[in-house]
C-alpha cells in the first residue's frame, strides 16, 4: 500500500517519503486524526485518539499499512460473523440448544489428525500468570518464575486509548530487553527472571471480535468509515512489531483467542495467521495460538477449533468465569433449568463444570494440545496472614484438582500463588513438562451433561444479590477508572466476574426468583438494595461511581440485555 506519514501543525497527515511519524507531540501531545492513507487510493486507517509519547514508535507508517490490509481482507468475515452469533443468541432464546455438529462429525471421528503443539518456549507450561500490560504490572510478570505470562490486552485491561497503546509499548520494551519503570514515589522496577533469573514467555491476548477500537477508523474502499477492530489492532501491532524479534529470542509470537463462539470464528485467526507470516515473511506455522473455551457454544465445537487451527494451534484453556457468564447470557430467559444459585456456589467441583473440564483436557490430548487450566479468583493479602492462609488452601486444593484431571497448566493472577500452584503441578508431572501422553479416552461427555445447570442445586440469598451488587458496581468504577484488574474483598476481579455479578442480577429479575429468606428479586427490590450498597462506598475526588451505576442500571435493571456491558460502557464512558 505505500503508506507514508508525516506531521503538521501538531497532525499527521498522508506524506511521501518518511517511514515513521516524526514530532512526538509527547504525554500530553494534542495530535489527532493521524492518517495512514495509501498513495494508491487503497484502504486506510485515520487515528482520531491523541498521541502521546512513543506512540510514534507503535503507530508507524508500514504498522498502520499492515493494520489497513487487516481490516480490508478480513473485517467483512468478521461482520459476518459477529451477525451469526446474533442468530445462535436467537436460535437459544428460542428453546434451541447448543449441539455437538453433524456436519463436522468426521473431524471429530478421525483420529488421525494432530495439531503444531508447543512453539519453542512453550514446551512447560505449568503455571502462567496473567494480568494487564502496564510497565510495573509487566514488570512483576516477567519477575514473577511463571513459566508463562499472558499479557492481557483484554478482560484484565481496560481499553483506554492510553493502555492500548502504552501497552504496546511495554511489549515491544519487553520483547527487547529494555523495560523499565520508575514511579512518582521513586521506586525503581527493572526486569531481572526473579529468583530463577529467566523470564516467562509472552503470550499475548488481544480484544474479542465483538470489541472495536474507537480511536482508530477504518475507511474501506467505498470511503465508508467504521471503528476498527480490537481484535485486529491489538493482534496486528504485536504481530508487527516483534514477531521478529521474539523468534530471534528464542520463542515467537504466540497468542491466546479469546470468547470464540465457533469453529469458523477459528478458521478467521488461522487465515489472519497464514496471512500475517506470509506478508512479514516469517515460516508458516511460526505462530502459536491458545485458545480460550469460554463460551457455552465453543464447548461443542472443541475438535473442530482445534482442527481449523492445528497449523498454528498450541492448546486450549478452560476460561471458567467467562464460559459460565456465557450460559448465563446465552439460556438468561429460558426458565428455572439455567437459573444459577449464588456465584459462590458455582465451583468447578459442580457436575456440569466438572464435564467440561474433563472434556477440554481429552479433547487436547486427543489432538496433541495443550491443556491449560483456569484462573482461582482467590489472591493473597499481604496484610492479613489470615485471608492469605484461607487463599492459599483454595488455591491448592484447585490446581491440585486441575493437575489430577490431567492438565499441562493453570493460571494464577498472583506471584504470591506461583508457588503454591506449581508445588500441585510439580507433584503430577515431575520432570515431565506435560501430559499429553496421558490420553483419557474413557471420558465421554453428553450434550445434556454440558447443559445440566439444575445439577448445581443451591440457593439465592440475600447476601449474594449484595455481594453481585457490589462487585459490579466496584468492578465497573475501577474499569471506568483504566483498571481492569481490581482486588475487591480478597478476589480478584476482572471484566469477566463482573459480567457475572450484572448478568445474574438480570436472570434472578426476570425469573421472578425469590431468595432463600422469601424475598422475590424484582426490580425495585434491587433498587432498593442498590442505593443501600450505593451509599456506602468509598467516594473520592474523581471516582466514577455515579458512571458506574449508570452502567450497572442499562446493564442489568433494563429490559433489554447488553450481551456485554462493556460494549456500551466503552463507547459512552472510555
Amino acid at each position: 500500500m505505500n503508506t507514508t506519514l508525516t506531521t503538521t501543525r501538531g497532525r499527521v497527515s498522508p506524506g511521501s517519503t518518511t517511514d515513521t511519524v516524526s514530532g512526538s507531540t509527547g504525554s500530553t501531545g494534542s495530535a489527532r486524526n493521524a492518517s495512514a492513507r495509501s498513495t494508491s487510493g487503497s484502504p486506510y486507517l485515520e487515528i482520531i485518539g491523541e498521541l502521546g509519547e512513543r506512540y510514534a514508535d507503535i503507530l508507524t507508517p508500514a504498522a498502520l499499512d499492515f493494520l489497513a490490509e487487516l481490516h480490508d481482507r478480513f473485517a467483512g468475515t468478521r461482520h459476518d460473523l459477529l451477525a451469526a452469533r446474533l442468530q445462535t443468541g436467537v436460535d437459544a432464546a428460542n428453546g434451541r440448544d447448543p449441539h455437538f455438529l453433524g456436519e463436522t462429525e468426521h473431524i471429530r471421528s478421525d483420529r488421525a489428525w494432530r495439531v503444531a503443539g508447543a512453539g519453542p518456549g512453550l514446551e512447560d507450561r505449568r503455571v502462567e500468570i496473567t494480568g494487564p500490560t502496564d510497565r510495573k504490572m509487566a514488570i512483576n510478570a516477567l519477575n514473577s518464575g511463571a513459566k508463562v505470562w499472558l499479557a492481557d490486552q483484554e478482560d484484565a485491561t481496560s481499553p483506554t486509548w492510553a493502555n492500548v497503546i502504552e501497552g504496546q509499548i511495554t511489549l515491544f520494551d519487553a520483547v527487547r530487553g529494555q523495560l523499565s519503570f520508575d514511579s512518582s514515589d521513586g521506586k525503581s522496577y527493572r526486569v531481572t527472571g526473579g529468583e530463577t533469573g529467566v523470564t516467562p514467555t509472552i503470550v499475548m491476548r488481544p480484544r474479542g471480535w465483538h470489541l472495536v477500537e474507537k480511536n482508530i477508523e477504518f475507511v474501506d474502499r467505498a470511503g465508508r468509515r467504521m471503528a476498527a477492530s480490537g481484535s485486529l489492532i491489538d493482534f496486528g501491532l504485536y504481530f508487527f512489531h516483534n514477531a521478529q524479534a521474539l523468534i530471534d529470542s528464542g520463542t515467537g509470537p504466540y497468542f491466546y483467542l479469546p470468547k470464540l463462539e465457533s469453529h469458523r470464528e477459528a478458521r478467521l485467526w488461522n487465515e489472519i495467521f497464514t496471512f500475517a507470516q506470509e506478508r512479514v515473511g516469517i515460516a508458516h506455522g511460526t505462530i502459536r495460538a491458545t485458545v480460550l473455551i469460554e463460551t457455552i457454544q465453543a464447548a461443542f465445537e472443541m475438535q473442530e477449533i482445534l482442527y481449523e487451527l492445528r497449523e498454528h494451534c498450541a492448546g486450549l484453556n478452560a476460561g471458567r468465569w467467562d464460559y459460565i457468564f456465557s450460559i448465563i447470557k446465552t439460556f438468561r430467559a429460558r426458565g428455572r433449568r439455567f437459573v444459577f444459585p449464588d456465584r459462590k456456589q458455582i465451583t468447578m467441583a459442580v457436575p456440569f463444570m466438572r464435564d467440561y473440564a474433563e472434556l477440554l483436557v481429552a479433547t487436547c490430548h486427543q489432538r496433541g494440545a495443550y491443556a491449560i487450566g483456569g484462573m482461582s479468583a482467590f489472591i493473597p493479602n499481604r496484610r492479613d496472614p489470615a485471608v492469605t492462609e484461607r487463599a492459599l488452601e483454595q488455591v491448592a486444593a484447585d490446581k491440585r484438582r486441575e493437575a489430577i484431571d490431567g492438565y499441562d497448566g493453570t493460571w494464577v493472577a498472583h506471584p504470591d500463588l506461583i508457588p503454591t500452584a506449581q508445588a500441585e503441578f510439580d507433584r503430577v508431572l515431575g520432570e515431565h513438562p506435560h501430559q499429553l501422553g496421558r490420553t483419557r479416552d474413557w471420558v465421554r461427555v453428553t450434550a445434556a451433561q454440558l447443559l445440566d445447570v439444575a445439577s448445581i442445586g443451591g440457593e439465592i440469598t440475600e447476601a449474594g444479590v449484595r455481594d453481585n451488587v457490589v462487585i459490579a458496581l466496584r468492578y465497573i468504577e475501577s474499569w471506568l477508572r483504566g483498571v481492569g484488574a481490581a482486588a475487591i474483598d480478597n478476589l480478584m476481579e476482572d471484566a469477566a466476574t463482573a459480567e457475572i455479578s450484572r448478568s445474574q442480577i438480570w436472570q434472578w429479575i426476570h425469573d421472578n426468583s425469590v431468595t432463600a429468606e422469601g424475598s422475590r428479586i424484582d426490580t425495585a427490590w434491587v433498587e432498593a438494595v442498590v442505593a443501600e450498597v450505593f451509599a456506602g462506598l468509598p467516594r473520592t475526588p474523581g471516582d466514577r461511581f455515579d458512571d458506574a451505576l449508570a452502567v450497572f442500571r442499562t446493564s442489568a435493571l433494563e429490559p433489554e440485555f447488553p450481551a456485554f456491558f462493556t460494549v456500551r460502557a466503552y463507547a459512552r464512558f472510555l
